[in-house]
């Protein structure tokens, strides 16, 4: 839940209570096929590394909003990089290009619940990239409507804060979009972003997995779990493995 604060809209330890049921799930969307056969023998997904550098969803106004939101859901603060450092929006614009952002492995046919219950899942027929081409757009009129002329981008902390507590409880109207929608859209995957594999654009050096002691990928715990009740000391690893394999 986004917490409105004088000095950040979310600190880290907030954080740290959620995080850990975050950290095996994050950057990972259910796969759901259709009318092909869902699998075939020995057939694998291998993750494509994210290169950083430019965009290739978000416009740079789009890109611009979304790095000022994230960077106030997760701030960088004395104890390490915010979202916007770790590379969040990185993170999101790659996953809008990819499958999850066509919803291209979910059951899109209606009809959709006006008031659905939070068992029956997405409830929409928007995917992920409209909603946030919609709903940046929207977010951008209410803004220049209501704060003279200034974007998200140009409000100062507190009104950045104050707006996006009331997106998030849905008590403010934008032109032809909920603002919760986005919210939560947005939200939800800065949480992803931030606590995902570095191998998908987000969590830049790890970031979010020092912030919790998460230890990565390492393919080899044996000494680890022959050392009980000692503290776990060596730095995380990703999926693309780190270059000082020595430090073990």
């Amino acid at each position: 839940m986004f917490r409105q604060s004088s000095r950040s809209a979310m600190t880290r330890r907030g954080l740290l209570a959620s995080a850990a049921l975050l950290i095996t799930t994050a950057g990972v969307h259910a796969r759901i096929v259709t009318k092909v056969l869902p699998w075939r023998p020995n057939e694998a997904y291998p993750v494509k590394p994210v290169v950083p550098g430019g965009y290739l969803f978000f416009t740079a106004g789009e890109a611009a909003a979304v790095d000022a939101i994230v960077d106030r859901l997760i701030p960088t603060d004395e104890l390490g990089p915010g979202a916007k450092d770790a590379g969040v929006t990185t993170f999101i614009d790659r996953q809008l290009t990819g499958p999850y952002g066509g919803n291209d492995w979910l059951y899109m046919q209606g009809p959709f619940s006006e008031k659905p219950l939070p068992t029956q899942g997405l409830q929409s027929p928007l995917t992920p990239r409209q909603q946030y081409r919609l709903g940046l757009a929207a977010l951008h009129g209410y803004c220049t409507a209501t704060y003279g002329g200034r974007g998200f981008i140009a409000l100062n902390p507190e009104e950045q804060d104050k707006l996006l507590a009331a997106m998030e409880k849905g008590e403010v109207s934008f032109p032809n979009f909920s603002s919760r929608t986005l919210f939560s859209a947005i939200y939800a995957n800065t949480m992803e972003g931030y606590f995902a594999d570095p191998i998908y654009g987000g969590n830049r050096d790890m970031a979010g997995w020092k912030l919790v002691g998460f230890p990565g990928v390492r393919y080899d715990f044996r000494d680890v779990i022959e050392k009980p009740n000692e503290a776990y000391t060596l730095p995380p690893v990703s999926l693309q493995g780190r270059p000082a394999w020595g430090d073990r």
